[in-house]
């Protein structure tokens, strides 16, 4: 299971569930679902308007005692590889959600390089919620977190580029700048510290207009975030 320092943004008791099966399965987001949505009663699911909150409550507790394990860990080419982040809240401070992507580079993971084919060289799509009240930025830095922590319990990774659109995070993490918004410095010790351990790390600045397949399981986080208040 992924070592999270980080300090716990406020879910709803429901989130909070869903956050801990998620936590069991790898944060891998589709075994989450899938999983919660075979232990719904009828035909609802996790996102289903019909399933109401106790019988989420009753699946995710099922889940809990039943021994869920991860998906197996697919073998990368090579130590190399590209990390897809980022985060999403709604409102601003809103129902937040974090994702991450792991992409195998194979050899060919240069400076700048953006042609690698992040659809089918994908190794985990990962996404958890961060928070019901919570901000874009504190949800970016926990979505970087997520895939760094991830990446290094899954592999032995001597080379990542970081793929991300928060010149925030940027700055502070690969700039040297001081943290701009007040609460997030105990992430960015966190993931300063996950990115020490990663002999050669670098950045790519995605623009808006750039595909960023991390950006739908950030969604889905911001989606679990607001489920509740749950009973």
């Amino acid at each position: 299971m992924t070592e999270d320092p980080l300090p716990a943004e406020h879910c709803s008791p429901l989130a909070a569930l869903v956050d801990e099966v998620l936590a069991s399965v790898g944060y891998e987001v589709a075994a989450a679902v899938d999983a919660i949505d075979d232990a719904v009663p009828g035909h609802g699911g996790l996102f289903d308007p019909a399933t109401t909150p106790a019988e989420l409550r009753r699946a995710l507790e099922e889940l809990q005692g039943s021994g869920l394990s991860r998906p197996p860990v697919p073998e990368p080419t090579s130590d190399a590889f590209v990390l897809y982040v980022d985060g999403s809240s709604r409102g601003n401070p809103g129902p937040a959600g974090a994702g991450a992507v792991i992409v195998d580079a194979g050899e060919n993971l240069d400076p700048g390089e953006n042609q690698l084919d992040a659809s089918t060289n994908q190794l985990a799509r990962l996404g958890r919620p961060v928070g019901s009240r919570t901000g874009n930025n504190t949800a970016e830095y926990v979505a970087l977190h997520l895939g760094l922590a991830e990446l290094a319990a899954r592999y032995e990774p001597r080379r990542v580029d970081v793929r991300i659109d928060s010149m925030t995070v940027i700055s502070d993490v690969w700039g040297g700048d001081e943290p701009t918004e007040p609460g997030v410095e105990t992430y960015s010790e966190a993931v300063a510290v996950a990115l020490s351990r990663i002999p050669d790390h670098r950045y790519t600045h995605l623009a808006d207009s750039d595909p960023n397949p991390a950006d739908a399981l950030a969604t889905v986080g911001a989606d679990i975030a607001a489920l509740g208040p749950g009973t």
